[in-house]
């Protein structure tokens, strides 16, 4: 922690940070704020820095064509791949290098294909029958729960 005095700032009442993790921490804060400040304007930052967790697992069922080609999903390796009968998983992960990792297990996982994969935003698409989709996807969701101890978000399908 550091313990060194931070420089006043004029007009800056609060100089610290507090992490808030709920509603009920939020409300408490700004209570704390109100009662502070006697009433005056006070100004609030609000900073998310990524942790460790899946915020995003979701699988579409069997997707029609469109679907396919405005996520360019049929371009390059899958270029003139037929869609019809096949799922789509998509993912959010961070740190964003987990992706990495969720790209590779998915693949051992279930018969899937890689449609996408960004390391610097933590975004993953994953295509294939929809029992491989489910099977990679909670594979990689009880993998970083269990394994890794990441905060995840419950699976969503429709």
């Amino acid at each position: 922690m550091d313990t060194r005095e931070k420089p006043h700032v004029p007009g800056q009442i609060f100089n610290d940070y507090v992490r808030i993790n709920n509603k009920a921490e939020l409300d408490q804060v700004l209570q704390d704020i109100a009662r502070q400040t006697d009433g005056d304007k006070a100004r609030i930052t609000r900073v998310r820095v990524p942790g460790r967790s899946i915020d995003i697992a979701h699988i579409i069922g069997v997707s029609s064509d469109p679907v396919y080609t405005n996520l360019a999903l049929n371009i390059g390796f899958h270029a003139g791949d037929d869609p019809t009968g096949r799922a789509i998983g998509i993912m959010r992960l961070t740190p964003w290098e987990s992706v990495i990792i969720a790209a590779d297990m998915a693949t051992k996982y279930g018969q899937i294909d890689i449609g996408f994969m960004d390391r610097f935003c933590g975004s993953l698409i994953i295509t294939g029958e929809i029992s491989q989709v489910q099977s990679a996807i909670k594979g990689i969701v009880q993998f970083f729960s269990y394994d890794l101890h990441y905060d995840v978000c419950p699976i969503t399908q429709r």
